[in-house]
C-alpha cells in the first residue's frame, strides 16, 4: 500500500515539473534570425555566406536579456559563414555555445516558420545576401508578418537586402519614408565588391523610398524608426542588438 501510495505521489509530481518546464518554455520570448544560403561571392570563385559577428553580437545582447534565438536560412540546412574569428570574444562564446551551433547548423526552412512564434526578426549581413534575400517570397512574408502583428524587425551591413521586397499588410513597403541604414556605397567600393554584386544596397533602398542615413565608412551607425532598426556594418551589430532590446521593453509596457 505504502509502495503504491509513494508511486502515485511521485506520479503526480512528474505531471506537476513537466507541467511547469512546458508553462516555462511556452512564455520565452522568441526572436527569429535570418541568414544567407549562398556561399559563393559572384563568379569570383571566392566564398562568402553569412558574417559571424553580425549574428553573434546581437544573440549575446538578446540571448542575455532572456530571448531564444532561433535560425531560418532560404534554403534551411547549414548556412555559410565568413569572418569567422575566433579572436573575438563574442564569436568563441556562440560557436562553443553547442545549442545555438547546432540551430545555426540546422536553420529552419522558411516553409516551417510560424511568424506568430516570434516577438522579432533580425537579418543577418554577409555579402551572401545580396544574391539571396530579396528575391525570398518567403522570408518577406515571415518579415511582414511579424511587424504586422508588432514585432520588432532589424537588419544589420547586408541584412537590409532582406527588406527590399517586404510589403505591409496595407501594399506599402517596409522601408518606405521610414529612416534606414545598411552597408553604403563607399563601404562597397572600398572593399572592392561595387563591381561584384548584384546591386549596390544603399542604392536599391533610395529606390523603395527609404530614408537613408550613415556615417564614414566602417563607423558605428544605426537608425531606429520605431519598430525597425538596422545598422550599417560590422561595427553596429552589438548596438543593434542593445536597440533591438529596448524597442522590445518598450512593446512589453504598452
Amino acid at each position: 500500500m505504502k509502495n503504491s501510495f509513494l508511486s502515485f505521489l511521485f506520479s503526480i509530481l512528474f505531471l506537476f515539473s513537466h507541467a511547469f518546464v512546458s508553462a516555462q518554455t511556452e512564455n520565452v520570448k522568441r526572436i527569429l534570425f535570418v541568414v544567407t544560403s549562398h556561399g559563393e561571392l559572384g563568379s569570383t570563385g571566392k566564398p562568402t555566406g553569412y558574417y559571424l559577428s553580425e549574428v553573434t553580437h546581437p544573440w549575446d545582447v538578446l540571448a542575455e536579456a532572456g530571448y531564444e534565438i532561433y535560425f531560418v536560412s532560404p534554403l534551411g540546412g547549414k548556412a555559410p559563414v565568413t569572418a569567422f574569428n575566433m579572436e573575438d570574444s563574442v564569436n568563441r562564446k556562440f560557436w562553443q555555445n553547442e545549442k545555438y551551433r547546432h540551430r545555426i547548423e540546422n536553420t529552419m526552412k522558411p516553409e516551417d516558420v510560424k511568424s506568430s512564434d516570434y516577438v522579432a526578426i533580425h537579418y543577418a549581413g554577409g555579402h551572401g545576401t545580396m544574391w539571396d534575400f530579396p528575391g525570398d517570397t518567403l522570408i518577406a512574408k515571415i518579415g511582414a508578418e511579424i511587424y504586422d502583428q508588432n514585432g520588432v524587425v532589424s537588419a544589420v551591413c547586408h541584412g537590409p537586402a532582406g527588406l527590399l521586397n517586404i510589403r505591409l499588410s496595407d501594399g506599402s513597403y517596409l522601408v518606405s519614408g521610414r529612416r534606414v541604414n545598411a552597408f553604403t556605397n563607399e563601404e562597397e567600393a572600398a572593399a572592392g565588391l561595387d563591381g561584384v554584386v548584384p546591386f549596390l544596397l544603399e542604392d536599391g533602398l533610395r529606390k523603395r523610398g527609404a530614408i537613408y542615413e550613415k556615417s564614414a565608412p566602417w563607423q558605428k551607425h544605426i537608425a531606429i524608426d520605431g519598430r525597425l532598426v538596422t545598422g550599417q556594418n560590422p561595427a553596429s551589430a552589438h548596438a543593434v542588438g542593445e536597440a533591438v532590446l529596448q524597442q522590445l521593453r518598450v512593446l512589453q509596457t504598452e
